[in-house]
């Protein structure tokens, strides 16, 4: 009796065959990769359909129904109606989409929108009352420190943050703080000079030099 002959396709066909019936076989004691539940209150997961959110919003509270693949970003412009913060690179690497979450700056692309449950939310709209610009939105269309407008909506929830983090110290500002604290945002217009101009005006603060302002934004 001839033996059978082992042959190239038969013994892939073998190996797939024991790899899918492996893959189907569960193991005996509990799955330690499951992640652990700290929180009584917490649901076991999350989705996947959509389920709701509720957080303050300009200083109203909003409940949203969004999947939990939905960021921030994508529930604020697609669901709220709020299109302040912009949608431009998309990974956190421009600031057009910064918005305040508990009164610090956040990428709104790079969080999701369960992430603030419960949260205080500021947007660029949120910083005026009503009608009314604030001190420092209006200070940035006196020094021009906007032009295409993408970056603008970032660039003033982060520089309303730092005037907000320094309250009565905020007379102290200076040029260099101005440039760290919009570090993130990134401007192709080049406003970064007026952008320190009108964050000191807001603040009070005066340039110890007509170009102090403006030699601050060199890195920028």
């Amino acid at each position: 009796m001839t033996s059978p002959t082992l042959t190239r396709r038969g013994l892939l066909r073998g190996a797939g065959t024991a790899s899918v019936l492996a893959s189907c076989t569960k193991p005996n004691g509990p799955d330690s990769s499951a992640p652990a539940i700290t929180d009584a209150n917490a649901p076991a997961e999350i989705g996947p359909d959509a389920t709701s959110v509720e957080f303050t919003l300009n200083g109203k509270t909003v409940t949203v129904q969004v999947e939990p693949r939905v960021t921030l970003l994508e529930a604020l412009r697609l669901d709220l109606d709020v299109t302040g913060p912009k949608l431009v690179c998309d990974r956190g690497a421009c600031g057009a989409c910064t918005v305040l979450v508990d009164g610090r700056p956040r990428n709104a692309c790079m969080m999701l929108a369960h992430d603030v449950a419960g949260a205080n939310v500021t947007t660029v709209e949120g910083l005026g009352e009503g009608e009314q610009l604030s001190a420092l939105q209006a200070a940035f269309v006196r020094h021009d420190a906007l032009q295409c407008g993408f970056c603008t909506s970032g660039m003033l929830t982060s520089c309303a943050s730092l005037l907000r983090r320094r309250g009565s110290s905020a007379s102290a500002l200076t040029g260099a703080e101005v440039n760290d604290a919009i570090a993130g945002n990134l401007c192709r217009c080049g406003t970064y000079p007026n952008v320190v101009a009108a964050v000191l005006e807001v603040a009070g603060a005066k340039a110890s030099t007509p170009n102090a302002a403006a030699s601050a934004t060199k890195a920028g």
